[in-house]
């Protein structure tokens, strides 16, 4: 029998009805590959725990995901090269976003492995230079039409600065760039880092 938490159960119940089948499909590819392991709950997600973390997967109002501990050190072919959310696959709207049955459980079989010899991801090594952020003309005089949104980027760390900075900088179109720069003007006045919606998820 597999060992199930009742925390998974609820949270697959309460989940959107077009995440309902791929979290299923998700809990049962990852127990018929690993008959090990363990579900958990860790940041209000489900994570799936074999002999330390393996793999997690979460859902939210218009998306799931599903990310595997040390993608890094798996077999990069089985991923997509642009990712437009976290975890291993980026946006899951429905199966068809996954790769097949067989190359998941390879995956997963990797992952167990990965953990069965104790291999760990090597951390970078951390920089000892003075880290400086260019912000963009464009954010920094939107930022001077908004109090609110001055202050919060102005107190955020190095870290939650960037990751709006990239977010912008990264637009391939105007059009797409105004859009994300009206949205973190509107984000930071409430007080929101970039990546807000999976941290409170």
């Amino acid at each position: 029998m597999p060992t199930t938490d009742p925390f998974v159960d609820a949270y697959i119940d309460k989940a959107k009805d077009f995440a309902k089948p791929i979290l299923n499909h998700i809990r049962s590819l990852v127990h018929d590959a690993c008959p090990d392991v363990i579900e958990i709950k860790k940041w209000s997600f489900p994570h799936f725990d074999y002999k330390g973390m393996m793999c997690s997967m979460a859902s939210f109002n218009q998306h799931c995901v599903f990310g595997f501990w040390k993608q890094s050190l798996l077999d990069d072919a089985a991923f997509p090269a642009e990712k437009t959310a976290m975890g291993s696959f980026g946006r899951i709207t429905s199966l068809a976003d996954l790769p097949d049955d067989e190359t998941m459980k390879k995956l997963i079989y990797d992952a167990m492995k990965l953990n069965d010899d104790g291999i760990k991801v090597q951390k970078a090594p951390v920089s000892k230079e003075k880290k400086e952020l260019v912000v963009p003309g464009i954010l920094i005089a939107a930022l001077e039409t908004n109090s609110l949104s001055s202050e919060t980027f102005n107190n955020f760390p190095y870290a939650k600065k960037k990751d709006y900075v990239e977010w912008i900088n990264e637009a391939k179109t105007d059009a797409t760039r105004d859009k994300r720069l009206a949205t973190t003007i509107e984000w930071l006045a409430e007080g929101k880092s970039r990546h807000w919606k999976y941290q409170n998820c």
